[in-house]
């Protein structure tokens, strides 16, 4: 057994920065109204009378509802597993293609650690979000959740809150989805600017990530090919991302004490396997 390098405080530290970086866009995604567009989703019927404007952002809001995007009505209505499915879908999704961009140089990708990098980050942006769906907003729970499936580590509760973070050149307490304001960015691109940011906090433990779940080996030997590596590397991180997020629902289940009785009742034991 090779000797642990890093050891569980130091983990601890550079996942609570993670977690620091990762919750202020998912509220973002999950909270943002723009135009009060979510909140007309919850109106029984269109008004007749109303303006041709009243009328433009009422459509807005049905599209809004139909891809069921958090806080419309057609959300509300939906299983936790149906939200879990929409992050690892939506959300994920968009990480997994730039997860799996590096592939389109085949071989000559793996010569730089970028795409294990970016996989990791993108399961532990989804994993958050699944935790927070189960009604886990508490920190250290977060990082131990993240530590438990991504790195293989049972941390002892507690273990986040004095572990010392890194001192990240370029990234700052919510500088990554935050104007000069203070206010949450309004760019469509915070989501991709906190994979970034993520993957900067986690060069810090590179030693750990080839233990998150990983594609299957076939989607791995593709992966070698130019241009058909980003395809194959796209299946691969998806296949990853929804095994990770059924482990995190899985570490829920079993050591949350703060996850919601609502959401854990008459769920079924998940068995799932890493690789």
């Amino acid at each position: 057994m090779s000797a642990d390098r890093l050891g569980d405080e130091r983990v601890a530290g550079v996942l609570k920065a993670a977690v620091r970086v990762i919750v202020p866009v998912l509220e973002l995604l999950a909270d943002r109204d723009p135009l009060g567009l979510k909140k007309r989703t919850f109106r029984e019927q269109a008004d007749a009378s109303g303006t041709k404007v009243d009328a433009a952002l009422n459509a807005v809001a049905s599209v809004f509802d139909a891809a069921d995007t958090p806080g419309t009505r057609a959300w509300e209505s939906m299983t936790v597993d149906q939200r879990v499915s929409w992050w690892v879908g939506r959300v994920g999704g968009i990480g997994t293609v730039a997860v799996a961009f590096p592939g389109i140089f085949g071989v000559l990708a793996r010569r730089l650690p970028l795409g294990d990098v970016l996989g990791f980050a993108n399961q532990a942006i989804v994993l958050v979000a699944v935790a927070r769906e189960y009604g886990i907003t508490e920190q250290d729970e977060q990082v131990r959740l993240l530590a438990s499936v991504l790195c293989n580590r049972e941390l002892p509760k507690g273990a986040s809150i004095h572990a010392p973070e890194p001192d990240v050149d370029g990234v700052t307490d919510d500088s990554r989805v935050t104007e000069p304001s203070g206010r949450l960015s309004r760019s469509p691109f915070a989501l991709l600017s906190t994979l970034w940011s993520v993957t900067k906090i986690l060069k810090a433990v590179t030693d750990e990530l080839d233990k998150r779940p990983r594609s299957r080996t076939v989607y791995r030997w593709l992966g070698n090919l130019p241009v058909v590596g980003a395809v194959a590397g796209y299946f691969g991180e998806r296949g990853a991302l929804s095994r990770a997020a059924k482990l995190g629902r899985r570490w829920v289940e079993q050591n949350s004490t703060s996850a919601s009785n609502a959401s854990l009742r008459g769920r079924d034991t998940l068995r799932v396997r890493k690789g």
